[in-house]
C-alpha cells in the first residue's frame, strides 16, 4: 500500500473503506431480518430475542470496522494498542455504563418482568407497560402516555410488582365504613353481589391459588375494623386484567353505593355533638382585640338564677325607673 507524506492512506483507499463500512451498515440490517425468523422460533422471550439481534448486528459492524481499519492501514498491534487504551477509558470514565451493561444481563437472565407486562415501580409509584428491555436500560411506556426510561443498574435497586406474570387475575381491596345503626349481614350480602355486577370481576368459580394458599374466586367482604366512627367493612374483588384498575375500582364503588341505596345500610361519616349543661363554662371576650379568654370560676352561668346575678344593678336601675 501506497502512502501519502505524513503516513496517510491514498484518497483511493479511503473511498474504498467508506463503500466497505456503507455495505458493512447495510449487511448487518439484512442479517439481523434474514435471522430474526429463526432465532424467534427458538427463542420465546422477546426481550432475549431482540438483545440476541442487537448482538448480531454489533458483531457485523465489528468484523465491518476490522476490514476498514486493515484497508487503512493498521495493524494488529496498533488495533489491540487502540483497543486497550479504550478500555481504559471505558473502565474509568464508563464505569457507570458497564455497570448497566452487566445489571441488564441479570434482568434478561432473572425473568423478573418481559415486554408487555404491565408492572409498577414501587418507589416511584410508575405504572405502565414494558416497552422495551435492553442491555442498558428498561423503557415503560405509562398510563400516563408518557415514556420512562430506567437504567438497569437502577431498577435492579427497586421494588417491582408484576401484574402480568403469568396470571393476570388480580386481587384488590376496598375500605368503607357504615354506620353502627345499619345492618351489618345485609351490608356485606350487598356488597359482594355489587361487585359481581362489575364486568371485570370474577363472580365465581373454583378457588384461586397463590403459592399454598387459596382464596375465593367470588368478592367477599369482611369485617376489618369497629371504629369510632363506624363498622369498617372491606371489599375483596379478583379482577380478571390488571389493565384499568382504577376504573374497575370505581364501578364497584359506585355499585357498592346503589345497592346499599336499597338497604337499611349508611355509610358513616364523623358526627359532632356539642353538650351544655350546669358545669359548661362561659367564654368571655377582652376589651382589646375581642380575644377569648377563660372565663373567672364564679362567671355565669347558662342557669337562669347565675345569669341574673351577674348583671349590673345600676343599669337595671336605669332601665327600670319602678323597680326603685
Amino acid at each position: 500500500m501506497e502512502w501519502l507524506p505524513g503516513g496517510l492512506p491514498e484518497p483511493t483507499e479511503f473511498g474504498i473503506a467508506f463503500v466497505v463500512l456503507v455495505i458493512g451498515w447495510f449487511l448487518s440490517k439484512l442479517v439481523v431480518r434474514l435471522a430474526g425468523r429463526t432465532v424467534a422460533r427458538r427463542i420465546e422471550r422477546p426481550s432475549v430475542t431482540r438483545s440476541a439481534l442487537r448482538g448480531i448486528r454489533a458483531t457485523v459492524l465489528v468484523i465491518t470496522l476490522a476490514v476498514v481499519a486493515a484497508i487503512l492501514g493498521f495493524s494488529g498491534t496498533s488495533i489491540l494498542l487502540s483497543v486497550t487504551v479504550i478500555s481504559a477509558v471505558v473502565a474509568v470514565v464508563l464505569a457507570p455504563l458497564v455497570g448497566s451493561f452487566i445489571n441488564g444481563l441479570f434482568v434478561l437472565a432473572d425473568q423478573p418482568y418481559e415486554i408487555g407486562d404491565m408492572i409498577e415501580i414501587v418507589d416511584e409509584g410508575h405504572r405502565g407497560f414494558v416497552e422495551d428491555i435492553t442491555i442498558r436500560y428498561t423503557k415503560i411506556f405509562t398510563l400516563e402516555n408518557t415514556f420512562i426510561v430506567i437504567p438497569n443498574s437502577e431498577i435492579q435497586q427497586r421494588d417491582v410488582v408484576n401484574y402480568s406474570a403469568e396470571d393476570e387475575r388480580t386481587r384488590l381491596s376496598i375500605t368503607f365504613e357504615i354506620t353502627y345503626e345499619s345492618d351489618l349481614e345485609a351490608a356485606r350480602r350487598g356488597a359482594a353481589r355489587a361487585a359481581r355486577q362489575v364486568d371485570n370481576v370474577i363472580t365465581g368459580g373454583p378457588e384461586i391459588r397463590i403459592g399454598s394458599a387459596r382464596y375465593p374466586a367470588s368478592p367477599t367482604c369482611t369485617v376489618a375494623e369497629y371504629a369510632d366512627d363506624g363498622i369498617v367493612l372491606e371489599l375483596y374483588v379478583w379482577l380478571q386484567h390488571p389493565y384499568n384498575q382504577t376504573r374497575d375500582l370505581s364501578a364497584v364503588r359506585t355499585a357498592v353505593r346503589e345497592r346499599f341505596q336499597s338497604l337499611d345500610v349508611e355509610f358513616a361519616y364523623p358526627h359532632r355533638h356539642h353538650v351544655f349543661d350546669e358545669t359548661s363554662g362561659v367564654p368571655a371576650l377582652t376589651g382589646d382585640g375581642g380575644e377569648f379568654v377563660d372565663a373567672p370560676a364564679d362567671a355565669a352561668s347558662p342557669s337562669g338564677s347565675d345569669s341574673d346575678l351577674s348583671r349590673n344593678p345600676d343599669a337595671d336601675a336605669e332601665s327600670n325607673p319602678d323597680s326603685t
